[in-house]
């Protein structure tokens, strides 16, 4: 609700120049499920996901969020974002207008040189089974990152085709993926955006990661005062 709010408000949202959508999983609790049924008909801007959620299936909703941006939408560009990150819609479009790239494009905060975790205990613990290299293909931290629509509309196709190397990091994954693309001759950009902020909130940002619900509402309330 907060997200409905804050930064749900901007003008080129309400305009429909931009579509904001939450992808969610389902619940193991069926009272929870008619509610988040109920709160989508109310303010059609839920995309319900035919699977119970858990953080190691949030690689389905990005592929689910680029097929729902080409295929119904058929949006210039698709971001994915979480729901405890405040984004700036105004900067991005701007920047996104200042890049001037509408093919091959991942923006973000690229990450050119991170090695798996191999701690058994870290949140993020990859076996070397699942990723024997020592190091990933550049990827863009997964609470707000943009592919052109020529690279969600590559993604879609290959998951139909089974093509798609199913990785639980789901931000990495996309990086994976990209890569494979460029490999096989896709011309490609990475467009690092360092105001794009993997913690807290400072001065320039374009996205805030781990915002609680009153950060959300006193960052809105900053914007619409120097509006």
């Amino acid at each position: 609700m907060m997200v409905r709010r804050t930064w749900m408000q901007y003008d080129a949202v309400c305009s429909g120049k931009v579509a904001v959508r939450f992808f969610v999983g389902l619940h193991k609790n069926e009272v929870v499920n008619e509610e988040l049924w109920n709160e989508g008909r109310t303010y059609g801007d839920i995309q319900l996901m035919p699977f119970v959620d858990y953080y190691s299936l949030i690689l389905w909703k990005t592929i689910a969020i680029c097929i729902y941006g080409t295929n119904v939408l058929s949006a210039k560009y698709v971001m994915k974002t979480d729901d405890d990150a405040f984004v700036r819609v105004d900067e991005i479009l701007l920047s996104l207008r200042q890049v001037n790239i509408s093919h091959g494009l991942l923006y973000g905060r690229i990450n050119s040189d991170s090695q798996p975790h191999r701690d058994p205990y870290n949140k993020w613990y990859i076996t070397s089974e699942e990723w024997p290299e020592e190091s990933y293909s550049p990827w863009a931290h997964g609470l707000g990152y943009i592919v052109s629509q020529d690279i969600a509309k590559e993604i879609y196709r290959r998951h139909k085709r089974g093509e798609l190397k199913v990785f639980k990091l789901e931000d990495v994954a996309m990086g994976i993926w990209i890569n494979e693309m460029k490999k096989e001759g896709f011309d490609l950009t990475y467009q690092n955006d360092g105001r794009i902020l993997v913690e807290g909130c400072e001065d320039g940002y374009v996205v805030a990661h781990y915002q609680e619900p009153r950060q959300m509402m006193c960052l809105w309330d900053k914007f619409q005062k120097t509006k």
